[in-house]
């Protein structure tokens, strides 16, 4: 993964620096013995949407809607704090840039000629079946 420098940049213009991003640091879960016990390898990225420089309005707006006031991630992927602190930058980045992407806008569409008729067909097979089953008259 590419390494994120001094800001973040999800899309949409929005450019966040990483000094506003509070971090909180524990002891990762799992096995590894004494140094697992005793380093601080987890990582908690909260990032305050509502107070962080470089968003517009707008964009400010549909980040709060979609992920809440303040977007959070822990990470405790790997034994190094610098590392995890890295992948948690790309998953802040990442949440925010799936909040930001739009939904391509739906063509409304038609059924062809041919399919019309094909249902239209299938259904009179169908009803024609039906019929057949009817009760059948004592006429012997």
């Amino acid at each position: 993964m590419e390494e994120i420098g001094d800001t973040l940049r999800p899309g949409n213009g929005v450019v966040i620096p990483v000094g506003v991003v509070e971090w909180r640091f524990s002891t990762s879960g799992g096995p590894g013995g004494q140094h697992a016990n005793r380093s601080n390898t987890r990582v908690e990225a909260a990032l305050d949407l509502t107070t962080a420089p470089g968003i517009a309005d707008d964009a400010r707006t549909v980040l709060i809607t979609k992920c809440g006031e303040v977007l959070t991630v822990a990470v405790d992927d790997t034994r190094s704090q610098h590392r995890n602190r890295q992948v948690a930058l790309e998953r802040l980045q990442e949440k925010m840039a799936a909040a930001l992407r739009r939904p391509k806008r739906r063509r409304k569409t038609k059924p062809s000629r041919g399919a019309v008729q094909r249902r239209l067909k299938a259904k009179k097979v169908q009803a024609d079946k039906k019929k057949a089953r009817g009760r059948v008259t004592g006429d012997d």
